[in-house]
């Protein structure tokens, strides 16, 4: 019989962990990957990555860089989906060499839509599959219209799902999606995404922060990320033009995004044109010293299975957050503890919120600093993930010599 590693040992053990990925674009899912590789790192472990490079090139503009980007235009979505599936079969040639050479204890495999590889090579190899899920994408694509090919895409991300030995949901909501997708519950185990406290180190203060972006005795709306349609920051440009003409509330994305010329059209026609304002976009190193300057930290209605990585940006700044009332992120936040909480689907619920945060500027100081000790009582940091992943693996695998 196998001899397993003990927990009393997970901090003495070198693990050999191969982390397998396809991402091709330079967004908030390349920051999940780096942040847990350097966390596991941190750790003492041995790391190898197993993906494309593309994203190396990405501008940072959205959508996929280098060849990958230029695939998605060239083909119709049928065939984009299918030479999706196709790639795979390069995934685990290339996954059974890196096993070969590399002797990992564990495969880490981030979740991407018709990409089994992982699985495969956990079969054939008997290196246990750690699964990283931060969306069911099937549903995600088919939702949003990119979805062409929708029953083969559900047969490959039940298969996946089921095929691996601990699956990582970033959500409790998602994690009950899975048990009814027929992943057992006894192979979950939840890990909301989390920050650096690194990168929240030596920021500036509120105010001078407000001075370098030139919104000194502004208050500021707040909002991190690459803005989309259904981020529905036209709501907050309309909200904008229906204070007082003296107003000194502004709304600040720290980034960019596809409908920005929509927003700034919006903005000019409605007279609030001085009131909306982007930064770009901005390295993700200084994106803190940039959201420093938030009064009210927006986070837009999206998924309710998503873990958004700027709700704990929010948290580690210290600012007072509106979030959506959904399950997803009352797993995070308590509402009026150490949030304020708008009802998406009703009509002026986010612009009475606004209205009543901006109006009470001490209620938004402690509404942050609550968010902040939340952040650190919880421990929504990489390095906490990454050491319950690591947990996780340890009992999976035997130790060295013992057998195996």
């Amino acid at each position: 019989m196998k001899q397993r590693i003990q927990p009393e040992q997970h901090s003495s053990y070198t693990m050999r962990i191969l982390y397998h990925h396809r991402i091709a674009s330079k967004d908030g899912q390349i920051t999940h990957i780096e942040e847990m590789v350097e966390a596991m790192r941190a750790l003492g472990h041995d790391v190898r990555l197993v993906g494309p490079e593309v994203h190396h090139s990405d501008t940072g503009q959205g959508g996929s860089a280098g060849w990958v980007g230029r695939l998605k235009k060239a083909l119709p979505g049928a065939a984009y989906e299918l030479a999706e599936a196709a790639y795979s079969l390069v995934a685990y040639r290339r996954l059974c060499r890196a096993i070969a050479d590399f002797r990992p204890d564990v495969i880490y495999e981030r979740y991407s839509l018709y990409q089994p590889a992982g699985v495969w090579a956990s079969k054939s190899t008997g290196k246990p599959l750690l699964l990283e899920v931060n969306a069911p994408y099937a549903i995600a694509r088919r939702k949003y219209g990119n979805l062409k090919l929708g029953w083969l895409a559900d047969r490959f991300e039940r298969y996946t799902f089921r095929g691996a030995e601990r699956v990582f949901p970033v959500t409790q909501v998602l994690g009950e999606f899975l048990q009814s997708m027929g992943v057992e519950a006894s192979r979950i185990r939840v890990v909301p995404n989390g920050i650096n406290p690194k990168d929240f180190e030596a920021l500036p203060t509120a105010e001078a922060a407000k001075a370098k972006l030139g919104l000194s005795g502004k208050t500021v709306i707040g909002f991190i990320g690459f803005v989309r349609e259904w981020d529905q920051l036209d709501r907050i440009v309309d909200w904008l033009a229906q204070r007082p003409v003296d107003d000194r509330v502004v709304l600040l994305v720290v980034g960019d995004g596809p409908v920005r010329p929509a927003l700034e059209a919006q903005a000019r026609r409605l007279g609030v044109v001085d009131k909306l304002h982007f930064t770009g976009v901005v390295a993700r190193a200084d994106v803190p010293a940039a959201a420093m300057a938030f009064d009210v930290a927006l986070q837009t209605a999206l998924v309710p299975y998503a873990s958004p990585l700027c709700l704990f940006e929010y948290m580690a700044l210290g600012k007072a957050i509106l979030a959506p009332d959904q399950p997803n992120h009352h797993e995070v936040l308590t509402r009026g503890v150490d949030c304020e909480m708008y009802e998406p689907a009703v009509m002026g619920s986010i612009e009475a919120k606004l209205n009543e945060m901006v109006s009470d500027r001490e209620r938004c100081l402690a509404l942050g600093v609550a968010a902040g000790q939340t952040l650190r009582t919880r421990q929504f940091v990489w390095e906490g993930n990454a050491r319950k992943v690591i947990a996780e693996a340890a009992a999976l695998i035997p130790v060295r010599g013992s057998g195996r």
